[in-house]
């Protein structure tokens, strides 16, 4: 074992790890395809953090390379081997709330403030310093060391797909972008839309209000927390209003209303949260769906909301059928991302379901199709992210396990989460940081931030992992 301090060389660099670090979260990187670009298919903000990093890496003598404007690495290092440090550069939306402006990567009370601060640029610039030390300190490597540098993690992976059609696979790796000490077991997750068959538009008699247009949520994997409603109301406008009240007083729900040419618009504000476990969250959408169904609404719009409200009542997919567990992963869950109903299209629901590394994928699906038969909804848009799991035995986990413990004094505990992490697109990856246990985790939360203490430290964890894993 070298004696070298890696607390003390991270130290040395630490005033430019955070200014590095806050420059990097002030790119506002969230995905925007409407605003596509030949060399930025992914939008503006995306490509200029993914030149950020291979821009400073290029500076610091890593060999860089762009992948297609969708991916990067760098590296350095000698060998026949690579060890894969796996990194996103994108973001998912701000949302609203914010004390300090999201962009502006402010320091309060000894932590930086951002989206993406904990999820995924503060990790990534943790683990870029610490391969920089280890080049520095011009440490013997018998293994490469690349930092492969993705773009589209928060939404379909584009990066991952492309990146490995043209370059190597790791031996092995870590993705810092998760929970320390060591996640060895990730849930398989699918994203899919059940959308409701259309119908004649009828003007049948007897109710008093008709749903014209409702929306809440812009991705699969987060907890919608703004959903609004346009309503064209016939009667007992005054007792709608006085519901609504008292709706969001019993929910501790935020949200205005407002009449705009003749139609009574309604809107919720919950809480956001990770779709991994959506009761973090206060689901905007699933509320107001709950509002509208208890309306004497048109039957089109009764037909969706019912069936959203009867079948999303949990997260856990009981009702429709798929209310899986294992002792490895825990609970199947399901997260209703995005919700969207028009009087002319009819409804739609954008679920992003996490299950199990045991269960029987095709089961679960055959479950879910057959309820959506029964209950008038067609299955669309199904994609699915296997399941991961690697041997606690191997040399990737042992080795991590070792330099964890040494460094934090703990023991290093195998964890599983139902979040997806880049280590599952290598055989032999696993999640490996930075959320130290017992720290709050508010990853696509407002007012996200990483605690600069924890940065530093999981940067000298980080530099002793690359020096244990490509050194041996």
């Amino acid at each position: 074992m070298t004696s070298i301090n890696w607390t003390e060389e991270v130290d040395k660099r630490k005033e430019q790890l955070i200014r590095d670090t806050q420059e990097f979260l002030k790119i506002k990187s969230v995905l925007d395809e409407e605003n596509a670009t030949a060399d930025a298919p992914l939008g503006k903000g995306v490509k200029e953090a993914l030149d950020y990093m291979l821009q400073i890496g290029k500076k610091d003598g890593f060999t860089a390379k762009n992948v297609g404007d969708l991916a990067g690495h760098l590296e350095f290092g000698k060998g026949d081997e690579i060890v894969g440090i796996l990194c996103h550069v994108d973001v998912v939306p701000e949302g609203d709330g914010w004390t300090s402006p999201p962009y502006s990567a402010e320091i309060r009370d000894g932590k930086i403030f951002a989206r993406g601060a904990i999820d995924d640029k503060g990790p990534t610039m943790a683990a870029y310093y610490a391969m920089k030390i280890v080049k520095e300190l011009e440490l013997p490597l018998q293994r490469r060391v690349r930092m492969i540098i993705g773009t589209d993690e928060e939404s379909n992976w584009r990066c991952v797909e492309h990146y490995f059609k043209h370059e190597e696979m790791p031996s092995m790796g870590f993705a810092p972008d998760a929970d320390f000490p060591i996640i060895y077991a990730e849930k398989g997750i699918a994203d899919f839309d059940l959308v409701s068959a259309k119908r004649e538009d009828d003007r049948e008699e007897g109710h008093d209000v008709e749903v014209l247009n409702f929306s809440s949520g812009r991705r699969y994997n987060m907890v919608p927390d703004f959903a609004t409603v346009s309503l064209d109301v016939f009667k007992a406008q005054n007792e709608i209003l006085q519901r609504y009240e008292e709706y969001k007083k019993q929910h501790g729900l935020g949200g205005e209303c407002h009449v705009d040419s003749g139609m009574l618009i309604l809107e919720f504000e919950g809480i956001s949260a990770h779709g991994m476990e959506p009761d973090n969250g206060k689901n905007a959408g699933l509320h107001m769906s709950r509002f509208l169904a208890g309306l004497n609404i048109d039957s089109s719009a009764n037909q969706f909301f019912e069936f959203t409200c009867e079948y999303f009542k949990d997260s856990r997919g009981r009702k429709l059928g798929v209310a899986f567990s294992d002792d490895i992963t825990g609970d199947l869950t399901i997260n209703v991302g995005i919700l969207s109903y028009t009087k002319q299209a009819g409804g739609r629901l954008g679920l992003n379901m996490r299950y199990p590394v045991t269960t029987d994928f095709e089961k679960v699906k055959a479950a879910i199709e057959k309820v959506a038969e029964v209950e008038g909804f067609t299955v669309e848009n199904f994609s699915n992210s296997k399941p991961h799991h690697v041997d606690e035995n191997e040399f990737l986990v042992q080795t991590l396990k070792k330099v964890y413990e040494e460094q934090t004094g703990e023991k290093a505990e195998l964890i599983s989460i139902g979040g997806g992490t880049y280590a599952r697109s290598l055989t032999s990856g696993v999640a490996f940081g930075p959320l130290f246990p017992g720290r709050e985790d508010v990853a696509h939360q407002k007012d996200e931030y990483i605690l600069i203490e924890d940065m530093l430290k999981a940067t000298a964890i980080y530099a002793q992992a690359i020096y244990e894993l490509a050194g041996k």
